[in-house]
């Protein structure tokens, strides 16, 4: 039979019974300070469905790795842009976009789809700055890539 330090699973029941308290302790040990890129190009479902879909990853990716040791990105372009256009009218998206926001997540939109599409940052999409604008989404992802960011596609 195995010999049990009556110490050591004492103080796991405890971690085991404090909600979230061994999950944050694993993950600060498992995961190293990341820098990442999500890239979002698809269309938004019924009611931005999708999108939301991709920002909650964000979310519980921020979560896994913690708020002060995550770098995050968000590329939209082409389908993706939508995203913020939806954004306009729709509190969940809304929502969603802000709380990350005030995680450090930059949202960066695709110069090339705002152009092709003859969309109006200032007033057609939610919260886009200039400093938001990249030329080009696709390139702004090699960008990043090339600058140390994992890509993620949600």
């Amino acid at each position: 039979m195995f010999n049990v330090n009556r110490r050591v699973l004492g103080g796991m029941m405890v971690g085991a019974s404090m909600p979230g308290f061994a999950s944050a302790v694993v993950a600060a040990e498992r995961y190293a300070d990341q820098k990442v890129v999500y890239h979002v190009n698809d269309l938004p479902g019924e009611d931005g469905k999708h999108h939301r879909a991709a920002l909650n990853n964000v979310q519980n990716h921020i979560d896994a790795v913690g708020k002060g040791r995550i770098e995050v990105k968000v590329v939209l372009h082409g389908d993706g842009v939508e995203m913020l256009r939806q954004a306009m009218s729709n509190d969940k998206l809304q929502s969603a976009i802000t709380s990350l926001k005030t995680q450090n997540v930059q949202f960066l939109v695709c110069n090339n789809t705002l152009t092709g599409r003859n969309i109006n940052a200032d007033a057609d999409l939610f919260e886009v700055f200039e400093e938001d604008i990249v030329p080009s989404g696709v390139a702004e992802l090699s960008n990043l890539q090339q600058k140390g960011f994992t890509y993620v596609k949600p």
